[in-house]
């Protein structure tokens, strides 16, 4: 069994533009006003030329991180991470396809260095100034459950305290027939050995699938591929015992939380 502290916690969708929104719109205590609110995040870690270029999957997951790390109370630059996506940024990769399909010498060399999966943790290692390790990892609705794995891997063999962050954007054109994917969705913790008064999460393989649990935040968000992250950030707001997560193949991840 591996465990943690969950430390901090960043949270970004239309509408709900930190955690502090989003706990209060799980607990049924606030509406979201996705009208007025920015369709994607401006992650101020960047640099204003970049902020500009950097794809919404970037801004999203920049954005979270930073977040969790300031909830923490952590120097970004101090923390090792991992990132998970189900598919990256699927809009990028449309183009990518489209234009090599029809006009090849055309590619845009900054949509291209784009389009890798860890793009993010590339964006966040050179924005944070981070020189400690970092992980990109994409198993479809496993995705999340297996980068909290990889953290609590970590941290189990000798990390003091990794950041975990999950994101996806929306996905476009043919290849949203095959990996569909809507909205901007980002959520982030970071976790460490121990923190008194910090909720303490333990988790283990089960040979099962996780069954559905409801929540505001999971239905507010189901169309998008991150969303699958979204009961262990629910049972976080209503500090609920227990929850699991899809961790591929018919497996689950099985949480147990402890709160102060």
């Amino acid at each position: 069994m591996l465990s943690a502290a969950v430390e901090g916690i960043g949270y970004w969708s239309r509408g709900l533009p930190d955690w502090s929104a989003a706990r209060a719109y799980a607990l049924g205590d606030v509406a979201p006003d996705s009208e007025a609110a920015p369709a994607r995040p401006s992650p101020q870690l960047l640099a204003a030329n970049e902020r500009r270029r950097a794809p919404e999957t970037v801004a999203v997951a920049l954005e979270v991180a930073l977040a969790a790390c300031h909830a923490a109370g952590r120097d970004p630059a101090a923390l090792s991470s991992v990132f998970a996506s189900s598919h990256g940024d699927i809009q990028i990769t449309d183009y990518m396809c489209a234009t090599l399909a029809t006009e090849p010498r055309t590619i845009s060399p900054t949509r291209f260095h784009n389009s890798v999966h860890n793009a993010a943790a590339g964006y966040w290692t050179i924005g944070a100034g981070a020189m400690r390790p970092t992980t990109a990892i994409s198993a479809l609705e496993a995705s999340f459950a297996q980068g909290l794995i990889e953290a609590l891997t970590q941290i189990a063999t000798g990390e003091d305290a990794v950041l975990l962050v999950g994101y996806d954007g929306g996905a476009y054109g043919p290849l949203a027939e095959v990996a569909d994917s809507r909205g901007l969705l980002g959520a982030a913790l970071v976790l460490s050995r121990a923190r008194a008064g910090a909720p303490i999460l333990r988790v283990w393989l089960d040979d099962s699938a996780a069954a559905a649990t409801p929540g505001r935040l999971a239905e507010r968000e189901a169309a998008n591929a991150s969303a699958p992250m979204l009961p262990l950030f629910e049972a976080l707001a209503w500090r609920h015992d227990r929850v699991a997560l899809p961790a591929g193949a018919g497996r689950s991840l099985r949480i147990e939380l402890s709160h102060d």
